[in-house]
């Protein structure tokens, strides 16, 4: 058994390709797994973890910002770059010959899915978001089936959808609270805050938390995922912030949290501050856990603020929209939170009710049904 992955090259592309990949195996140990889709060093590293083997083909992109440069780059891109990671897709694909290929979306995915239509394989979507990507509504005509994460999905076909929710990895909701304690050196004294800005850290939340800082760390612990980029800026910004030694030990760092952190994160944090990425909010859903949602203004279609109403809608998450969020607002949003603890336990509840912790293993299951005679 041959399965083919493709998508973008995000964390929110990649780890929903890998949980897939993961119960793929657990069903059927044989299957061999591939990869098609742009350079990425961050995938290439998550994937050849899983021994998932890759191969790299050039992807154009369409570029919404409007100046000369951007249109001859998309110019280029659709003249020349994505019809030869179509040609370079085609021949990797005739001499592989996979069963099948499961798309996970983004600009990344096209070469792949294009080729492997042209080929007759079987081409099996997944979209994450609320509002579909542009690559995912092209890539639609091609799809047998359409996975699908939010109730309210525009633009494909209804016969071909079928809502699954976002797959996640299921060893990040493995975490024990006490050994997460432990680990990250923290007591049951205060409640604890996990900040998120997604796999790359947001800047405009950075910003905002270390100006709130002194005032949080007086009554909550703080664990704050920077981004690699800012890790070593914000340590020190952070020694500025808050001067006080002892005050500053309420407060955890972490330039990225890779898996087994992050599982020991999702089991402490009592409540979490978050961009508003599919894979986030399916993954905070499934931890049951309160959140705060900032959703990124610049996302394409506007498509973290469309994942964090549909998801806030049932009462799971309070929404910040980017023009709202001052460092005086979060901080009595924060209080305002914690001063009721019926609205943790009804934002708790909304959360698991939200939550399709399974959809992984499901997408795994249909495809190797498929698969088998």
């Amino acid at each position: 058994m041959k399965i083919l992955f493709t998508g973008g090259g995000t964390g929110g592309h990649i780890f929903p390709i890998i949980a897939v990949a993961r119960e793929i195996r657990r069903i059927h140990p044989a299957a061999e797994f591939f990869y098609i889709g742009p350079k990425d060093e961050f995938g290439q590293y998550a994937f050849s973890q899983e021994d998932i083997k890759i191969k790299t083909v050039p992807a154009g992109k369409l570029r919404r910002y409007v100046n000369p440069k951007s249109i001859l780059a998309n110019i280029v891109d659709l003249l020349f770059r994505t019809p030869m990671g179509i040609l370079r897709a085609f021949f990797y694909i005739f001499y592989l010959g996979p069963d099948v290929i499961f798309s996970n979306g983004g600009y990344g995915s096209i070469p792949a899915t294009v080729a492997g239509w042209i080929l007759g394989v079987p081409i099996f979507l997944h979209e994450s978001d609320a509002i579909p990507g542009k690559a995912n509504r092209f890539a639609a005509r091609f799809a047998w089936e359409i996975f699908i994460s939010f109730r309210k999905t525009p633009y494909f076909p209804e016969g071909k959808m079928i809502l699954i929710g976002n797959p996640i990895r299921r060893e990040i909701m493995t975490g024990d609270r006490k050994e997460a304690l432990e680990f990250f050196k923290l007591d049951d004294q205060k409640p604890t805050i996990v900040v998120f800005g997604g796999s790359q850290g947001a800047q405009r939340i950075n910003d905002v938390i270390l100006e709130v800082l002194p005032e949080m760390l007086k009554n909550f612990y703080v664990i704050h995922q920077t981004g690699e980029k800012n890790y070593e800026q914000i340590k020190k910004e952070a020694a500025i912030m808050v001067p006080d030694p002892e005050l500053r030990k309420n407060y955890r760092p972490f330039s990225f949290l890779q898996e087994a952190d992050l599982k020991d994160a999702y089991a402490v944090a009592d409540l979490i501050i978050s961009r508003a990425g599919s894979g986030s909010i399916f993954e905070i859903a499934a931890a049951g856990k309160p959140s705060i949602l900032v959703p990124l203004t610049e996302s394409a279609q506007n498509h973290q603020s469309e994942n964090a109403y549909g998801y806030a809608e049932g009462g799971a998450a309070v929404i910040l929209e980017e023009g709202n969020f001052s460092p005086h607002f979060l901080l009595e949003r924060i209080k305002y939170i914690f001063a009721r603890p019926e609205e943790l336990i009804k934002m708790t509840a909304a959360a698991k009710s939200f939550s399709r912790p399974l959809a992984a293993k499901v997408i795994a299951e249909y495809l190797v049904t498929f698969l088998t005679p």
